[in-house]
């Protein structure tokens, strides 16, 4: 019996947890000035065909139905809590690109957002962070960055792992805030 009341009161406990980091992250996004790093929106697999054409989707990994919904979700998030939005950048991967476009309708890619899982582009990584690093530290709103982009990215520069279609939320001096999950 002991176990079970332990059991709902650390259940509650989190629950209450989750709640409240959710609302502190809405209500961050809401003041503006933040970073928003979204991992796209499921893509089942790992990592990229080895044919793969950044022109042509049909050689990468691309959202699967419940990535569509997913992408939507986001995007209703975002609406439904009038959260300001200064800029929408996107990896030239379809995948994000598809989930930038599905959520927000308009964005622009940015090279540095490019995924470097596979062995072909790992050697970009450093001058992609770099890259970043410094998009970042010059990027000044009162309104929220965005940035859809791969689980390596945000990994390398948050140190931090991520799920499908999970928002991570910073500051500038990338200190995380919270995150928020969509089904």
């Amino acid at each position: 019996m002991i176990k079970v009341f332990l059991f709902l009161v650390i259940g509650l406990l989190n629950f209450t947890n989750n709640a409240f980091s959710s609302e502190f992250v809405i209500e961050s996004l809401k003041k503006g000035g933040k970073i928003v790093f979204i991992r796209h929106a499921i893509a089942p697999g790992s990592g990229d065909p080895e044919n793969i054409n950044l022109q042509d989707c049909t050689t990468q990994r691309n959202l699967s139905e419940e990535g569509i919904k997913q992408s939507i979700n986001i995007g209703k998030f975002f609406k439904n809590n009038k959260i300001q939005i200064d800029k929408i950048l996107s990896s030239e991967w379809c995948r994000c690109k598809d989930t930038a476009k599905l959520a927000f309708g308009n964005f622009k890619t940015f090279s540095a957002l490019n995924s470097f899982y596979d062995e072909k582009f790992a050697k970009n990584e450093d001058k992609q962070i770099q890259e970043l690093n410094n998009y970042i530290k010059d990027w000044e709103s009162n309104k929220n960055l965005v940035l859809v982009t791969h689980y390596v990215v945000i990994s390398s520069i948050l140190h931090r792992g991520v799920s499908s279609g999970e928002i991570v939320v910073s500051d500038k001096k990338l200190n995380i805030i919270g995150s928020i999950t969509f089904d």
